[in-house]
């Protein structure tokens, strides 16, 4: 570890890789990059071209990759991320940097490059995300993702039984699923100040397991625009503030409750969300994942204070 840690190869990779991606950071605290191919792609390609481009590489692949981690760990600080994201981010930045080293080592092959050490030169592929990102961030047009995730389970209760219950809820405690014991927000009570159509309903969050009290939770304010006892419970989001999901946003959610059998009533939640992160084929999946499993989360709620409440 010794040797490691005083090689120079080693040593330049770590100023090298504080500069790429500590800019790339800098660069979203700015509001001068989106959450996009060129932030997870280009940035961490041309890190892996400069690292590639040393005359000494011994070392110097081992201390970008661990400096990277280092660096995208240090965002959760700030507010920037939460540990799911950048566990996610990890996964998509370091093969990247890889596959930018794999590149110009190619390229030596056919002496297209000329290897160096000099600090000047290892910077100058940082230039195409420089011009690339505040480029794509002010000329491109707004775009959004928008998502439906949808959520149903049958509750042993009549449909105004379920409805009464999960139109506001004092306190959210029961069992977590996995991501919420990790890092999601955690949903603690929902509150609809009039039962009626127009009116507002809050739903107040707190941190996951990793996060302190603060971190990680927040509000969503709803307006309701459809509400019939036992039938449906539909509301606009009009404002959202959770912390450490700048690219996250809500749209609407929607209770439907329909009869089933004798006594029974069929849930059906759907909430409509907007990402801004791409490549969607990567982040979506892991979306879909959290917003479903807070759907777990409110509908195990629900079980529990109907059996308290009806002793069913």
């Amino acid at each position: 570890m010794k040797a490691i840690l005083k090689d120079k190869s080693f040593q330049l990779s770590i100023v090298l890789t504080t500069i790429f991606i500590g800019t790339g950071i800098g660069f979203l605290f700015l509001g001068l990059v989106d959450y996009s191919w060129i932030l997870f792609g280009l940035l961490p390609v041309v890190l892996g071209v400069a690292i590639g481009t040393m005359h000494v590489r011994k070392y110097a692949l081992w201390g970008a990759i661990i400096t990277t981690i280092l660096l995208l760990i240090a965002i959760y600080i700030p507010g920037l991320s939460g540990i799911i994201c950048i566990i996610m981010a990890i996964g998509l930045v370091v093969p990247f940097i890889f596959l930018g080293y794999v590149i110009v080592r190619l390229a030596d092959r056919y002496k297209v490059i000329k290897e160096t050490n000099k600090l000047s030169v290892l910077i100058l592929p940082l230039l195409p995300f420089l011009i690339a990102a505040p480029t794509e961030h002010f000329l491109k047009k707004e775009k959004e993702s928008v998502i439906e995730v949808r959520t149903e389970k049958v509750f042993n209760y009549t449909p105004d039984e379920v409805y009464d219950a999960i139109k506001s809820v004092d306190t959210l405690d029961a069992e977590k699923p996995f991501l919420l014991k990790l890092d999601l927000p955690i949903p603690t009570k929902c509150v609809l100040e009039k039962e009626e159509v127009g009116a507002i309903r809050t739903c107040y969050f707190k941190g996951g397991r990793l996060s302190n009290a603060d971190f990680g939770g927040g509000t969503i304010t709803e307006r309701v625009t459809q509400l019939e006892r036992g039938k449906v419970l539909k509301m606009d989001v009009i404002d959202y503030n959770l912390i450490g999901r700048r690219w996250l946003g809500f749209k609407e959610a929607i209770y439907y409750f329909e009869p089933v059998e004798s006594n029974k009533c069929k849930l059906i939640r759907i909430t409509t969300y907007t990402s801004v992160l791409t490549p969607r084929f990567y982040w979506e999946p892991m979306e879909k994942l959290g917003v479903s499993q807070e759907h777990d989360y409110v509908f195990n709620n629900l079980e529990k204070d109907l059996k308290t409440k009806y002793r069913k």
